[in-house]
């Protein structure tokens, strides 16, 4: 992508503050997600949002099937982007997927984060020895059968699943965006997140997190955010979002608004 990187994915700076603060969305979703969330940083920050190269809202002859096999080339595309617009320093937000690509941005370059906030994340999604990952191999699976078999029956059933909280207009936020992605895309792109493990690399953390986790996710026990606040090297806390749902940014934007400020304030 060279030069046009910041073109091909969207890049949009939004705001007037002094901090950086950037918001990068998870799988299914683009920077839309963070809509209700942006208005209310904006007077306060500078804000870096831009869409992941799997995005509906991204053309799908930017994604190199070779290239995007592990999360590597993902942090890559966030570096970039941040090199690109001279930031030195910067508070980051990520959601799920890209919680884990900011982690492993933070090892690379720890001094250009501040601090991380991750919402939703996990270190390893299936189930092992003495790891509570949510899933067994053989329920993944399936989850791919499913998608290859009919991408829109899957969408139809994963998006209320995942969104938790009864919020109609979320549920159909998130399936807009997941039915913009091209569903070979999709698919590729979910086999990464599963067959990722980011435990052994934790401890070489050192920027402070912050964990958000929602009462009940469907896509991650709660043990988990105990195992990453365990593992991280940096100084980790946790935050228990009292709602549903593995996208609180669309079904509990105020909610997640003011945790999200006192995170960013301490």
């Amino acid at each position: 992508m060279g030069n046009t990187l910041l073109e091909a994915l969207n890049v949009r700076v939004v705001g007037s503050g002094e901090n950086i603060l950037v918001l990068a969305h998870g799988f299914g979703t683009d920077q839309s997600a963070w809509q209700r969330i942006v208005p209310l940083f904006k007077p306060y920050h500078r804000i870096i949002l831009y869409d992941l190269v799997c995005a509906g809202s991204v053309n799908p002859d930017y994604f190199d099937f070779r290239r995007y096999t592990t999360l590597d080339a993902y942090v890559d595309d966030l570096l970039n982007i941040l090199d690109a617009l001279g930031v030195d320093r910067c508070a980051y937000v990520g959601h799920s997927f890209s919680a884990m690509v900011g982690i492993l941005a933070s090892i690379r370059r720890p001094e250009l984060f501040s601090k991380l906030i991750l919402i939703g994340a996990s270190p390893r999604f299936l189930n092992d020895k003495d790891y509570h990952g949510g899933f067994e191999q053989a329920e993944i699976e399936k989850v791919f059968s499913a998608m290859e078999a009919n991408y829109e029956a899957w969408v139809n059933g994963f998006a209320p699943l995942a969104v938790g909280a009864d919020v109609p207009t979320a549920v159909r936020e998130f399936s807009r965006t997941l039915f913009n992605m091209r569903p070979d895309i999709s698919l590729f792109v979910c086999r990464t997140i599963f067959n990722s493990d980011l435990r052994g690399v934790l401890g070489l953390v050192k920027v402070p997190c912050c964990i958000v986790q929602t009462a009940k996710d469907v896509s991650i026990p709660a043990s988990v955010a105990e195992y990453l606040r365990t593992h991280l090297g940096g100084r980790t806390t946790i935050e228990i979002l009292k709602t549903e749902g593995h996208l609180p940014h669309l079904s509990a934007p105020a909610l997640l608004a003011q945790l999200l400020s006192r995170a960013l304030a301490r």
